[in-house]
This record gives structure tokens, sequence and C-alpha cells, in this order.
């Protein structure tokens, strides 16, 4: 692959696979399906169903800044009330300005999605919150923001480590780092080695704007605010983020889902997939298949992170021993596995921070292999709407539990005592007259400690 790197020249839909993608000002286009794919803050928002999603990434920027807005007014209160000592007010009145202040900033940052404001309440938004997935929220890694732009240098050097050892002296050509999360380590590469181009893909907004601004030399402050501050004073720390130095050309950003890459086949001669392979939902054997495609003949895939697999069939907790098997079987020849120590998340300003085992592997395309299928996040039945709902025995069991402690909770009205809801509930004949008094004080217990949490 030789001449000037055009991102536009390895773009395709994510829908169709069309290409090439017809680039206009603030957006690329397929001819085939006739769909218009924004660009926000100079990115381009390459996401199969490009309305919805942004529509999605809304309404969670939305709750985010309402759920700081909630913390804010309840810190406020924590600090007014007479119950506490000054050097406790002083710690409240500082946290809640904090977290006013950072509100404010993430705002700024967020504007090109556009957010408007919802008329919908915190309770609401607490209750019908957009499912994309659900643990991988707008927040889900906001700390690692910190690690990649302020104190991480020996983590961000590890990381860079394990690529440059994986190289082993080649040239990484043009390169694709899938769920790249804040960017440093693609920085670091693109700086670092003798890439033809890098391009970053992410589906979380606020990590690649942030990443875009940071890369193009500027600097932008965010409060981290410690899960196990160290002192009084690290509970809100005002952090400076930025790069060393502004990035030589040839670095790209694109905002799409990992399950659905934007690109053409054989696109790439590297791909990098840090800290991925293990959280997407969706079989590995599949996504080995995904990266095949994305690869050139005799390209290379890198990977590192924990490998711990949350699938809920057993059978798909792999292990390092299965991967292997499964990448050779994917087209590559047998991947060279790598284990070191590396520490992780170790904040100065947190009690919390630990090191990690990563396994990492390098595997060369030896061949091509038959197309994964492309990926459907939800069901038919759930997205047309057309089809029965299955009665699935998750359904059953929850509908069951809720209506349970449903009239349990109905029982409570201030009056009744303990024993009282337990009489009332034994009418259900559901349990034994043990069982429902241990259930229903094993609810309640639960309930009240979530309460003094908040």
């Amino acid at each position: 692959m030789s001449g000037r790197f055009e991102l536009v020249s390895v773009l395709a839909c994510p829908r169709c696979d069309h290409a090439p993608l017809t680039a206009a000002e603030s957006r690329h286009r397929c001819d085939a399906c006739q769909v218009d794919f924004p660009s926000l803050d100079g990115i381009p928002w390459l996401f199969a169903e490009p309305a919805a999603s942004l529509g999605e990434w809304r309404n969670r920027a939305d709750f985010t800044l309402q759920t700081l807005g909630h913390e804010h007014r309840r810190l406020q209160a924590a600090a007014s009330s007479g119950d506490v000592s000054e050097l406790t007010r002083r710690r409240l009145s500082e946290h809640a300005e904090a977290t006013r202040d950072h509100a404010e900033r993430l705002g700024t940052l967020l504007a090109p999605l556009k957010l408007e404001p919802l008329t919908a309440s915190f309770a609401t938004n607490l209750a019908f919150r957009t499912r994309l997935p659900s643990d991988q929220g707008l927040m889900k890694y906001a700390y690692n923001i910190f690690r990649d732009w302020s104190w991480g240098k020996d983590e961000n050097e590890a990381s860079f480590a394990l690529v440059r050892d994986a190289l082993d002296g080649a040239s990484p050509g043009r390169t694709l780092v899938l769920g790249a999360g804040a960017g440093r380590l693609a920085y670091d590469v693109h700086m670092r080695t003798d890439s033809e181009a890098m391009v970053v893909l992410d589906f979380n907004p606020f990590l690649l704007f942030l990443a875009r601004r940071v890369t193009a030399g500027e600097s932008i402050e965010l409060y981290e605010f410690p899960l196990a501050p160290k002192s009084i004073d690290d509970h809100a720390v005002l952090r400076t983020l930025e790069a060393d130095q502004p990035c030589r050309d040839g670095l790209h950003y694109v905002l799409a889902d990992a399950h659905r890459p934007p690109f053409v086949k054989g696109g790439f001669d590297t791909v990098l997939t840090p800290w991925l392979v293990d959280i997407l939902p969706e079989r590995f054997g599949t996504l080995c298949k995904r990266i095949n495609a994305l690869l050139a003949e005799g390209g290379r895939w890198i990977n590192f992170g924990s490998l711990s697999f949350h699938a809920g069939d057993p059978a798909l907790q792999y292990t390092k021993e299965e991967c292997a098997e499964i990448i050779a079987d994917s087209g590559f020849d047998e991947p060279e596995l790598t284990e070191t120590s590396m520490p992780y998340l170790c904040s100065p300003a947190s009690r919390h921070g630990r090191r990690e085992q990563v396994l990492g592997w390098t595997a060369a395309k030896r061949r091509d292999v038959p197309k994964a299928l492309r990926h459907k996040a939800l069901p038919d039945w759930l997205v047309l709407g057309k089809d029965p709902v299955p009665l699935l025995d998750t359904f059953h069991l929850t509908a069951e539990s809720t209506r349970l402690r449903a009239y349990i909770l109905s029982l409570i009205d201030g009056r009744r005592s303990f024993n009282d809801i337990v009489a009332a509930f034994d009418q259900q004949k559901v349990m034994t007259h043990e069982e429902a008094e241990a259930t229903i004080r094993e609810l309640l217990i639960r309930l009240y400690e979530a309460r003094q949490r908040r």
C-alpha cells in the first residue's frame, strides 16, 4: 500500500458493506442504501442506524448531566446539614462545586451531540435509560481519560511496549485500533512508529471528542473523582488533559460499532484490540472472522488484555489455549502468546489501583475465511415487533419475583409492623412462614441499606 492515505479509501457502509462512500461536507453517504452518515466534531458517525444511535447517545449524555446535577444538589444538602463538622462541610461544599463545574465542562465537550433539554424527569430517565449496551455507557471508561492524558505515564508506556515488541521492528503500515477508548495507545503508536496511517474506532462519543481535541494540541480540564480518595483534597481533583505534542498527520477518528466496523475488506496492515475481545457480547470466533476480513493478506492482529470472558454460557468462557485454537481456525497462523504484569488505573489520588496479568498475542493472517454474519444486537421480535415475544425463562422468573416483591412493598403503609407484613404475606401460601420471614427481612434490609448509601 502506498500513496497519501485518505480515510474515505477504507470506509464502507456499516449497513450493506457498499464502498466507496461518497464524501461530502459534514457527512458520508451510501449510494446503495441512500443513507447519510453525519460527522460530529469532524468525526464520521458510521453506525448502521445513524439517527437512532445518535438519539440514544444524546439521551445518555443528557442523563449523565442530570445525574451530575442531582449529585450536586445532594452534596449541597449534606453540606447544609447542621449535623456535620466544619471539616466535613468544607469537603462536601468543595465536592458539590466541583460536580457543578464538571457538568458545565462536560456539557461543553459534548456540544457536538447538540443536546437539547428533555422534558423527562430524572426519575423517568433512570427508569427508561437507553441500552446501548447497558454496561458500556457514556462515562463507563471516564476514569481512563486521566490515565491516558494526565498521570498514567507508566501504564501508557507498558501498553506501548507490548505493541512495540509485537511489531518486532516492522512497520505497522495502515493501522486500525478497535475499541480505542480515549486514544492514548493509538497516539503513541502513531507518533513512535512509522505507521502510514492510524484509524481510531470507538463507539463512545465522549471519549473520541476528547481524544480528537487533545491529540490536536488542545488542553482540556476535567475533574477526577476517585472512588477511594487518599486525602480530603483528593475527592475532586481538577486534571489537565493534554498530549506531549500535537499528533502528526495521518491520525483519523471514526465513531462506530466494533461489531459492524465500517471498513473495506483488507483495508489494514495491522489491527490492534486493546482490552476488547472479552467484553464484546458476541462469540469470539465471530470476532476473529471480522478481524480477518479487515486485514490485508499477511497483516497482523495484535491483542492484549485481561481475557476474562463473562458469557452466560460456560462453553464460551474461553481460556488462552482455546483462544489460540480459534484464532488458528479463523485464517491466522498459530498466534504468538505473551504474558506480562502491568499497572492498571493507579491514580496518585486514589487508594485503588492494581497490577494486571495481561495476555497478549500476535497473529498473522494467512488466508481469507467465510464472512461473519452481520451483527444483530437485538432479536427481530424485539426490533420489528411483529413476532410473539418468547416466554424465556428469565421473563417468567422475573415476572414471578417482581409480583411477590411488589406485593410485599404494597403492604408497607406506615402502620403495619414487620410481623404484620409477614402475617399478611403468609396468605399467599408461596413459602413457609419461616421462609417468608427471612425473605421479607432480607428484602427490607437491602432496600434500607441502599437508601443509606444514596
